[in-house]
């Protein structure tokens, strides 16, 4: 720890990782509450979830109009701000009395937590090279996952014991959130890994053909996502009957899996690039939603949903990978808030068609569905070449830090 300490990367690596840890804690512990909370305490209606859900997404898909009002703040600011307007949002929460005095509260919180999701992963990727950025954002990831799995670990303890009520566990997430905020705020400004005197300049708004595949993979992925987050532990619970202590067990069993393996499996995509590791993920997802759609038994069920839990995260990681290669640096902050939203725009969409579909068929079929999806974005990965789809600005300034860099090294010939 202390000879990370000594280096901008190694100390800017420290920060985001106790942030990583402090969201995870804020938000997956918020997530695993809120719904018994709505429930039990504000009564609301089965209609009213729906509308209240749909509320919660609209923070990610008017993430890109936030990330251009702010475009001048830096990212590390940005982050620290969103941690904080989270945590007010999570205080705010123990006011509420019903489905309207909710409502402002989870929108606020909504703006938050989809500005924090997208600036963590651009300040993970500014702490190092493009050939090592899956292996950082795996760590980041496994850190984000620790900092859940303590979570989860405190919700069962104080609800299974009745230590606590519902809103003083609020009041605890927004200490929590605070953390994270004090932790990044004096994030170094860093460009691969380098150490600049100012923030990096970023564009408002960017939408660029030579970014398409990037577009369509994240636009994918939030269709794809959306189903299984949407229905899979509803299925476990409505058809299979698991309690909220089984459903608890199974989601710490998928926080386990994800600290064991994520940090790994994030060094996959530097070592096999981007097209044969997405290649990889999404056949992996067209067995594990088929899988859990045609689960004979609870255990057949729980294995799948386990796999696929494990492994979702690795497309956007994948994606974002992908986008920094071929992007320039300007762009890729807003590029992310534009793959943010276009990631909601599926998310808002897809569970309202699927939840009427459902009045329908059996649940199996959204799930079939889900693999058309990985299907096609199967065949999209394959079309991947990063080396041969940069940007035209990214290729000159390439071209600039490659002569640069040979006049480095000519003059240090001759010195010699």
């Amino acid at each position: 720890m202390r000879e990370m300490w000594r280096t901008p990367a190694g100390r800017g690596f420290i920060m985001l990782a106790v942030m990583s840890a402090a969201f995870g804690f804020a938000s997956n512990a918020h997530s695993s509450i809120v719904t018994n909370y709505l429930e039990e305490v504000l009564h609301l209606s089965g209609p009213q979830f729906g509308y209240w859900t749909a509320i919660r997404e609209l923070g990610g898909f008017i993430l890109i109009f936030l990330a251009a009002l702010f475009y001048r703040v830096s990212l590390q600011a940005l982050t620290a701000g969103a941690l904080v307007v989270l945590s007010i949002s999570y205080v705010l929460f123990t006011v509420a009395t019903d489905f309207w005095t909710v409502l402002p509260w989870t929108l606020l919180g909504s703006f938050g937590l989809h500005m924090v999701l997208q600036t963590q992963v651009a300040l993970g990727m500014s702490l190092t090279t493009e050939d090592r950025t899956g292996s950082v954002l795996g760590r980041m990831s496994a850190a984000g996952q620790i900092g859940t799995f303590v979570a989860l670990v405190m919700v069962f303890l104080l609800f299974h014991f009745k230590l606590v009520s519902y809103r003083p566990t609020f009041i605890i997430l927004a200490i929590a959130g605070i953390i994270g905020a004090l932790a990044i705020v004096r994030f170094p400004h860093l460009h691969e890994g380098r150490l600049r005197r100012f923030a990096p300049k970023r564009e408002r708004i960017v939408f660029r053909r030579d970014y398409r595949y990037y577009y369509a993979l994240v636009f994918l992925d939030g269709a794809r996502q959306q189903v299984f987050f949407s229905f899979g532990l509803w299925v476990l619970v409505n058809h299979f009957g698991l309690g909220v202590a089984q459903i608890s067990l199974v989601m710490i069993a998928v926080t386990l899996g994800c600290m064991l393996t994520v940090s790994r499996l994030g060094r996959s995509i530097d070592r096999f690039g981007e097209r044969r590791f997405l290649s990889i993920v999404n056949l992996s997802y067209i067995v594990a939603l088929a899988g859990y759609a045609l689960a004979p038994n609870v255990w057949a069920a729980c294995v799948f949903y386990l796999i696929y839990a494990i492994i979702a995260p690795l497309s956007y990681m994948g994606a974002s990978t992908y986008l920094r290669k071929i992007s320039t640096a300007a762009d890729l902050a807003p590029s992310l808030s534009m793959g943010v939203t276009m990631q909601h725009a599926a998310a808002i969409v897809v569970p309202v068609a699927a939840g009427f579909i459902l009045n329908f068929v059996g649940y199996q079929i959204p799930f079939f569905a889900a693999c058309g999806v990985a299907v096609v974005a199967f065949f999209l990965t394959l079309r991947l070449d990063p080396a041969t789809q940069k940007c035209a600005e990214r290729i000159a300034s390439d071209r600039v830090a490659a002569t640069e860099a040979d006049r480095d090294a000519l003059a240090a010939n001759v010195g010699s």
